[in-house]
């Protein structure tokens, strides 16, 4: 175990220096003998322990880069001595300790982008050192990426920084790559500096979550670095625009939104905001991005995410492995060395002289984003940030297939205080933030793409056609069969920290020549309903015993009534039914969600059958103690909804009035 393993981190330089130390020299001793493998406590991922111990390793040496090359060199740990032999023994082909080549792993292109970074980030102190054959036995390794293809998201960048570091060492390099490369990063461009990482079947561009930040705007700056060139000022505008946004997915506590995958890389959320800084790009003020970063730094530090080892293991506070994704290792969590990148601007930088200042924040934000199709709530008070998700689905599978939500991307709503609940059992029968048709048996249904149809800056609509699956467990052994359903609308109606949330239902389209990739589904019969509306509202994290709640199972005999769950700290999870739910109650879960043991979460369903057209509608919310309005169930917020020839008109009890596009599908 390692004597310092949690420095006192105050958000200076040195504090952050001494971290970085601090993580580095607690992974030292899952080095192998050579060095070249560093495999760390956890499960394996798809890839193998080889691949493992080469992701260990390459990640580290980021980190150990980023630290030396902002000291100038200054390294009294040795640090680079570590890395330099283990990176030789990695790259010799006959070595026992060898790396698998790109050939041999996809992961390795991943891997080989970190090592050709820190390469290069280094290169006084390590490959300007090295004999012409090890510079050579580099070279050639790093070459398998030359003249490879098939890269379709982020990964695009993994190449680009490889051959940019061989050209710039006299190495093979294939300008077709690049091009290539560039083609694609446009196509997937949205706009407003987000990037989707991938397309769907269909072409769809709607994969939305923490890559848009820690790789399409890292890696660019990165590139630029290693031809000893300015960051283009394509990437400076566009990274700009994004860290604007990125920082209301950051609560004024320090959480981060909890969204999207390889979420075990936690504070590397951090890496747009320190790029920005680095190109001097950044909208925040001096010191506003090191106040932030600390914040967060500091969120994960008190909750555990480096255990007493020293170590960061699979989670996102603490040890959760569930969180997990097939290509997840031990090793991975220390992707989260990009959180580190601030590290390059040396002492004496103004983000590091200037006085601390916090984002400057109203008391209740509320914006959207219209490329990943989001509603932010951000209320500094309690420090909660909520995402209401019409827009982004990651939905990269084929029709045809068996599928569930994926409880990542496909939740209506998103939080930093919040997670989806990550069982087999939850995922295969989703709950928590969740719309769902039920079918005669009780089960719910699961949504397929996401089909923007409205956004303003307090208005959201989506729809998707529904599904169910005759099934209870998400294992993929387990799948038996799919029955389709209509197409359900979702809107969320934002007013302060109050979401009125609506659905209703209505039979879908038939297309008479539908694209290859959504033709797989006409061979699964279709549900014949009858079907009832249930709002799933957000799940509480708490640690047993449960804490106190408030609703009934059944229903509700002559009036609605609100369920919620509160913790002592005052956080308050309510579904508060407003029209067409006349049953209430809570569902306590345990083991399926990373902040705590357990969740709680409330909900509300319709008792009978939901005609066509017909719409349901509740307040929900996700509120802490630090709020000074009306209690936060009080339904009184609300004055009324008006239903119009093509639209629903959410009246207020402030006089506010929103406005819901139908196409005139709802009824009274």
């Amino acid at each position: 175990m390692h004597d310092d393993s949690n420095p006192r981190f105050d958000g200076s330089r040195r504090s952050w220096q001494d971290l970085a130390d601090s993580l580095l020299l607690a992974t030292s001793s899952h080095a192998s003998p050579l060095g070249s493998l560093v495999r760390l406590p956890g499960p394996s991922s798809a890839s193998g322990p080889w691949s493992d111990g080469m992701e260990g390793f390459a990640r580290t040496f980021l980190l150990a880069s980023f630290r030396v090359r902002g000291a100038g060199g200054d390294d009294p740990h040795r640090h680079l001595d570590r890395f330099r032999a283990g990176l030789l023994a990695g790259v010799d082909p006959s070595s026992p300790e060898r790396w698998p080549t790109i050939a041999e792993r996809r992961q390795a292109v991943v891997e080989a982008a970190s090592i050709a970074i820190a390469l290069s980030e280094t290169r006084p102190w390590l490959w300007d050192t090295l004999a012409d054959r090890e510079r050579q036995q580099i070279v050639d390794w790093l070459a398998g990426i030359v003249g490879t293809a098939g890269y379709t998201n982020n990964w695009i960048w993994f190449q680009n920084v490889i051959e940019a570091f061989l050209a710039q060492v006299g190495g093979p390099w294939d300008q077709n790559d690049l091009d290539r490369n560039a083609d694609i990063a446009e196509r997937l461009y949205i706009g407003d500096g987000w990037y989707s990482d991938g397309a769907g079947p269909t072409g769809v561009r709607q994969s939305f979550d923490h890559y848009a930040g820690w790789a399409w705007h890292v890696y660019p700056l990165l590139h630029s670095r290693i031809r000893g060139e300015s960051l283009s000022p394509m990437h400076r505008e566009r990274l700009a625009s994004f860290v604007d946004q990125a920082k209301d997915l950051v609560g004024s506590r320090g959480a981060p939104l909890l969204q999207g995958r390889s979420l075990t890389y936690r504070f590397a959320v951090l890496a747009p905001f320190w790029s920005a800084a680095i190109a001097g790009v950044s909208p925040l003020p001096s010191g506003t991005t090191r106040s932030l970063a600390t914040d967060v730094v500091s969120h994960f530090l008190d909750a555990g995410a480096v255990d007493a080892n020293g170590l960061l293991p699979i989670g996102w506070h603490h040890e959760f492995l569930p969180l997990r994704q097939l290509y997840t290792s031990g090793s991975s969590p220390y992707w989260a060395s990009k959180a580190f990148l601030g590290l390059l601007l040396p002492d004496g930088h103004e983000e590091w002289d200037a006085a601390p200042a916090p984002v400057d924040r109203e008391r209740v934000t509320t914006r959207s984003l219209a490329a990943p199709g989001w509603l932010v709530v951000n209320s500094a008070d309690d420090g909660i940030v909520r995402v209401l998700n019409h827009g982004s689905d990651g939905f990269r599978g084929p029709a045809g297939g068996v599928r569930t939500d994926n409880p990542f991307y496909q939740r209506v709503a998103y939080s930093n205080v919040t997670s989806p609940e990550l069982s087999p059992e939850a995922i295969a029968a989703p709950l928590d933030s969740h719309v769902a048709l039920l079918d005669s048996l009780g089960r719910p249904s699961h949504r397929d793409a996401i089909e923007r149809v409205h956004l303003t800056e307090t208005v959201a609509v989506s729809r998707s056609r529904v599904h169910w699956l005759d099934t209870e467990n998400a294992d993929a052994a387990a799948w038996a069969s799919l029955r389709r359903g209509p197409v359900v609308h979702t809107a969320s109606v934002v007013h302060g920290i109050h979401e009125l949330r609506l659905a209703w239902w209505t039979p879908p389209t038939t297309d008479p020549h539908p694209a290859a990739a959504l033709d797989g589904d006409s061979a699964w019969p279709v549900d014949p309903g009858p079907w009832r509306f249930r709002f799933g509202g957000w799940p509480l994290p708490v640690e047993d015993p449960a804490p106190d709640t408030d609703a009934d199972t059944a229903a509700l005999a002559g009036r609605s009534r609100t369920a919620s769950a509160s913790r002592a700290d005052g956080l308050t999870t309510a579904v508060i039914p407003v029209h067409g739910l006349d049953a209430s109650g809570v569902e306590v879960r345990r083991g399926s969600n990373p902040f705590a043991t357990s969740s709680v979460t409330p909900w509300s369903e319709q008792s009978t059958a939901a005609p066509p057209g017909g719409f349901v509608a509740a307040l929900v919310v996700l509120a802490g103690s630090a709020q000074d309005d009306a209690a936060v169930d009080d339904p009184s917020v609300l004055s009324g909804i008006d239903v119009d020839h093509a639209e629903l008109r959410i009246r207020w009890a402030d006089g506010t009035v929103d406005v819901v596009p139908t196409g005139g599908e709802v009824r009274a």
